[in-house]
Parts: C-alpha cells; structure tokens; sequence
C-alpha cells in the first residue's frame, strides 16, 4: 500500500519541503541540459540527518550480494528462508531490534496507564508510534497505512500520526536516486529529461518522487525512484511475519490459514516493489476505467520505466479527504463497483493518498503496484451475498459463504443460518441505505470464530478495498455507507446481467415457493434506479425525480435489450393478473346473473383460488409500479381471497387514473423503445395462449 503518488499529484509537503515546479536555476541551458552540479538537494540544515532514519536503523540488511537481491524479484517464501538461513545472526538481530523497539513502546503504554496518564501521554505515544514505525521500514509502514484510513475505529490522534506515514517519510539522498535512474536507464540523466526538480516532492516507504520533464516530448511526468534495500529488508521482515503467523495459528487453533494471508499481502507487496508491473497496472486500469466520468489515470511512459524507475504522467491535486468532496466518493464507489464485480481487476489500495481531486474536480487513481484479481465465478458469489443479505434470506446466505470459501461444505448450515440471522438481523432491517460495511465485519467476528470460517487470502484484499473506501467516505460523512451506494449498482447488475449463475438467482429471488415476490421486484427495481452509470452520473438523489421521471426510467430499462429477462417475468406476471382478472369478470358476471333469477341459491358464486386473488393484486402492484404511485404492502404469500375482495381489486386495477401516467409517458419514449411497446400486445397474448392450457387442466381436475 504505497501513498507515495499522492505527493506526486498533490506535493502537499508545506514550504521549505515543496519545492518550485522547475526553478530557474535548474532549467534546461544549452546542449547538455541539467547542471549536475547544481541538482543536488541543499545542505542539511543543523541537526538534522544526512541520512534518513530507515537507513540509519537497519542499513546492515542491505548487505546482499547481486545474486541474492536479483532472485527477490519474485515473492518465494522458500528461496527467501534459504538466503537468511545463511545469515543466522542478521535474522536474530532484526528479530531482537524490532522485538525490543516494540516491546518498549508497549511498555511505556502499560506505564501510563499505571500511572492514570493515559490520555496525558497520548497523543506524546502516538507521534512515538509513528517514528518507530518509519525506523522499522517497509514492511511496518503497509500495515499501519492499512489502517490509517479507518477512522471509525482508530482515535484521532493516532490517526493524524499514521496519516503522515502515507506521505511524510524522510527522503533518502538525491545523488543515490539520481545515480539508480543513470544505471536503470542505461543514460545520463540529462539525455532523458530537460529538467529536474533539485529534490524530491514526496518521500515514501518504497521510494520517492522527482518531478522532471522529458527531453523527447517536453511532457512533465513523476519519476518515481526506489529506495536502497527495500527488498532485502521486507523480505526479511516478512520471513519473520510468516513464521509467528504459523505459531499463532496453531496456539490459536485458528482455522484460516494465516501464513497464506501473510503471503497474499507479501506477493501483492513484492509486486509493487517491481515498477515495470506497476506500470503495466496503469495501462491495464487505465484502459478499462479512465473512460470513466470524471475519473482520471495517468499515463504510462514504459520506455522510461525498469524494475526500479517508473515515469508517469504528472497529475496535479489534492487528497480526496482533505477537500471533502462527498460527489468524488460516489465516482469512486461507481469506478470501485466497476472494478470489483464489472472486470474483477481492482485497486486493492485506494487509500486517501492514491486518490486525488485534480485541479478540474475529477477523480484521479494513482500507484498501481498493488492490485487484485476478482474471479467470474467469486463476483457472482459476492454479488448473490449481497443480494440475499439485503433481503433477510439468510439460509440462502450460508449458503454464499460456502461458495466464497469462507465456510467449509461440511458447516452446519442451519446453526450458521441461526447465527447470521442474530447477526444481521437488526443492522438490515433498517434498510439498505443505512448498513454500513465497518459494521456487518465487524458484528460477524464472534460467529466467524465460532463456526472456524476460513479467510480465503484473495478475500482480505477485496475487504481492505471496501473497507478503506468506506473509511474515506466516512471521514467526509460519518453517515455514509459504501454498501449503501454499491448496492444500487449490484441491483442494475443483477437485473441485467446476463450471466445464467445471476439469472438463476434473479429467478430465485423473486419466486419462492412457487409465488411470485413483487416487493423485491419493487426494491431491486426501485434501487437500480439510484445507480448513476458514467453518462447520468449527477449530485441530486433519486429521491429529487418526479414519478414521471421514475416511470420513463423503469420503461426504458425494462424495455431494452438488457431488460429482456425482467420483461419476460413481468409479461408473465401480466398474462397471470389478466388471467385471473379475466376469472373475476366473470364471476362477476355470474354472480349479478344468478341473483337475479328466481329461486337463486344463497350465496355468492367464486370460482376463484388463493393464487388468482394473488396474482389479481400483484397486477394491480404492476400497475402502480409502472405508474409511479407507491404502495405500502409489502408481501402477497398467505392471501386468503374471497369474491369481494377480488372485485375491490378488480376495481382499483382499472383505475384510469392509475394508467393515464403510464400511456403519456409511452409517449415521450424513443422511436425504437415505442416500436418495442407495439409488440408488447403479442407478446402478452402469447402468453395468455400459454397459461390457457394449464387452467383448463386444473377445472378439468
């Protein structure tokens, strides 16, 4: 988790720290360009290090041979132990330094809270936590920015320290990073760029950033420089990680597989450490999403670009939560969604740091060294969580779990449905709009432990995703809920998709025990409508649009390509209402005949069943759907009908006032979407034909 490209973008270091663009002194004169001379930084001033801090505290972990440090390319587990194993005393040195560093910090904590000084020295611990941490290295500095952006659960002043972890790290000297680029790139540095800024712009744990301006093209790019030894120290830190995490899971008897999500993290960290796949990151992300509204991703200068030096496009701005843009967090919830459930290749790091408003208000990504790949077959797992977590099917959801691997097949599923429901229960029924992410993980620890649910190593990148998105939001609005606004998003997918897995569970969904559940129809529908693709992306809410506007909306997806296969349930539940309401005509008919004969028998005449009564009112709740008008009911299962309660409904079904907004509304349609409502009658008779048969059965019976 790299924040190192934010300062590239925003170069939020205050004076004397941010230098000018390009200043005059440094410019480009005559043939050869950059004065070498004259590019390196100043002179420290009094007192302060020559060299930063990281360096100082464990610069005796560089000491790899050429091999060593070229076979660390790769994260291998088993070729990293059979390097250190070779270096017994370098391995029990870190352990006891960092051991001990720790280990003093915790203590002082214990001592204040002995001495009832807690909240005294808190804020005194927290600015200690931080330089620990950036004396430790890498390694360290990713799992305290992995919780920097949450700040729902970490206290202010730790967060404000941790914070300056993402950006504010002590550079490491110019000459060193100007000497990489010259061996990386295989020229003198002023043969490759006009100008150069004299230091770096932004320093961070894997590396820092100049801002040059390429002699070919004359374009101001980030050339970002990695730090010394950054390899051989992670690399050792996280052979250590790797071997508390199998100690832990056994005295723990934890059943997820922690050395697993400590290689999951370490791969993705050793894949950022390689800048030649970080940049072919940035192609890849900037080809499926920067045609994104208002999302920006900068460009990739490859020929510039080697294992150790990467060039790309400058992008001026600020951190998305220092301007408090709530409209950017909702692009980025959109871009997010894209990402997660779209085409499964995500930024599985977009913390405040790598998320910048520019200059022009749009959204820009940066630092693509850690990204993840979400499966068909997992982001349609995901999504049917979703789904049947929204809507209280919780048997449904155990269910999910197994497919996503968080539970083994053979769990208990109705003690696991039991749970969840305790779980979820409550946080759901206050409504989609109001669940927040923080909370559902958070309330699902105890029974993840008590049902040994396994973490799958590709789910905790996913989560951290989703939850460092929420923790920006937050931090903007504490009432926001990024499931809240994907959800809209996961609605629209599932009503259009046309993947079989989600029409299966579309079908699902909406017919259980064989009747037909219009109130969910009613809030996928309803919720689809708040998802605001790339070219509606607007400010205002569903809750501003008239019911005009609504009902124009549901028409135009219903009635196009993508909403074929909702079309075809709704026609179906059409010719069902028509057919019953055709039953309760007549008997209408038949009762008023009948009563008016002589002799006529007491009582009423119904020919109607249970299921016509239903499926008479899901016809009237179509009606209203279509119309725009809401209505309260929310279920249909367990109707007990009679002949009056059908001609009642009989009667508002044929309410003309409920169906003139519908006709005018036709209306104002395209061309190609009215040609589409013209063949609607035949489709509609077509299936009338089909439930003929079926009812002639059933009288014949």
């Amino acid at each position: 988790m790299n924040m190192l490209d934010s300062r590239l973008a925003s170069m939020l270091f205050p004076p004397p720290w941010r230098p000018p663009p390009f200043p005059a002194n440094y410019s480009n004169s005559g043939r050869r360009g950059i004065r070498r001379s004259r590019i390196l930084p100043p002179a420290p001033a009094s007192g302060s290090r020559e060299v930063d801090t990281f360096t100082e505290y464990s610069g005796y972990l560089f000491g790899l041979s050429t091999s060593e440090a070229d076979s660390l390319t790769d994260y291998d587990i088993s070729r990293i132990f059979a390097i250190y194993r070779k270096k017994p005393l370098v391995v029990l040195r870190r352990v006891v330094q960092v051991g001990a560093t720790l280990g003093k910090w915790f203590a002082q904590r214990y001592l204040d809270t002995v001495a009832d000084q807690s909240e005294r020295m808190f804020e005194v611990r927290a600015a200690e936590l931080r330089e620990i941490l950036t004396q430790l290295g890498p390694a360290y500095i990713k799992i305290a920015q992995a919780i920097s952006s949450r700040a729902d659960l970490i206290p202010p002043s730790y967060l404000d320290e941790l914070s300056l972890l993402q950006d504010r790290i002590a550079p490491f000297s110019t000459q060193v990073a100007f000497n990489t680029i010259e061996r990386e790139l295989g020229l003198p540095i002023d043969e490759i760029f006009s100008e150069v800024s004299p230091e770096p712009v932004a320093a961070a744990s894997l590396g820092q950033v100049y801002q040059a301006r390429l002699r070919t093209s004359g374009q101001v790019v980030a050339v970002k420089v990695q730090r010394p030894g950054v390899q051989a120290a992670i690399s050792l830190d996280i052979l250590i990680l790797h071997f508390l995490a199998g100690l832990i899971r056994r005295a723990g008897k934890f059943n997820t597989d922690l050395q697993a999500l400590v290689d999951e993290w370490a791969s993705s960290l050793f894949r950022e450490m390689d800048y030649k796949k970080e940049a072919k990151n940035g192609l890849k992300f900037r080809q499926l999403y920067g045609g994104l509204q208002d999302v920006v991703v900068p460009e990739m200068y490859v020929e510039q670009t080697t294992c150790r030096v990467l060039t790309m496009e400058w992008i001026e701005g600020m951190k998305l939560s220092e301007v408090k843009d709530l409209y950017l967090v909702e692009v980025g919830v959109f871009c997010s969604f894209n990402q997660l459930l779209e085409f499964g290749f995500y930024h599985a790091d977009p913390h405040p740091g790598n998320l910048l408003r520019t200059c022009d208000g749009k959204l820009a990504y940066l630092d693509f060294g850690m990204m993840g790949e979400f499966k068909q077959e997992l982001r349609d797992g995901f999504i049917e969580a979703c789904l049947h977590l929204v809507n209280q099917d919780f048997d449904a959801l155990a269910k999910d779990f197994v497919t996503l691997g968080l539970l083994p097949p053979t769990a208990d599923k109705d003690a696991v449905t039991k749970a969840l429901t305790g779980v979820f229960q409550d946080a759901v029924a206050k409504g989609v709009r109001n669940i927040s992410f923080g909370d559902l993980l958070g309330n699902l620890g105890i029974t993840m432990y008590k049902f040994k649910f396994q973490i799958p190593s590709y789910f905790s990148l996913v989560i951290r995703s989703l939850a460092v998105l929420e923790g920006i939001a937050i931090s903007i609005d504490p009432n926001y809920k990024v499931l809240g606004s994907t959800y809209p998003w996961i609605a629209r997918k599932v009503l259009t998709d046309s993947s079989p897995k989600l029409k299966a569970s579309l079908q699902a969904l909406l017919y259980e025990d064989g009747l037909f559940r219009i109130d969910r129809l009613e809030s996928l529908l309803t919720e689809s409508l708040r998802a605001r693709t790339e070219k509606t992306l607007v400010k205002k809410n569903m809750e501003d649009k008239d019911s005009r506007i609504v009902v124009k909306e549901i028409l135009s997806f219903t009635l196009t390509e993508k909403g074929e296969f909702v079309r075809e349930i709704l026609l179906q539940e059409f010719a069902k209402g028509l057919d019953a309401l055709g039953i309760a005509t007549m008997d209408s008919i038949s009762s008023t005949a009948t009563a008016r004969l002589p002799f006529a028998p007491s009582g009423s005449f119904c020919s109607m069943t249970d299921e016509d009564v239903i499926n008479l009112r899901t016809l009237q709740r179509l009606v209203l759907l279509l119309s725009g008008i809401q209505t309260s009911e929310r279920s249909t299962t367990g109707v007990k009908g009679s002949d009056r309660e059908a001609l009642l409904v009989l009667y508002q079904s044929a309410s003309v006032q409920e169906i003139l907004p519908l006709l005018s509304v036709i209306l104002e349609l395209p061309p190609d979407l009215q040609q589409q409502v013209l063949r609607l009658p035949a489709d509609l008779t077509g299936k009338l034909a089909t439930n003929e048969p079926s009812r002639a059965e059933k009288f014949s019976i």
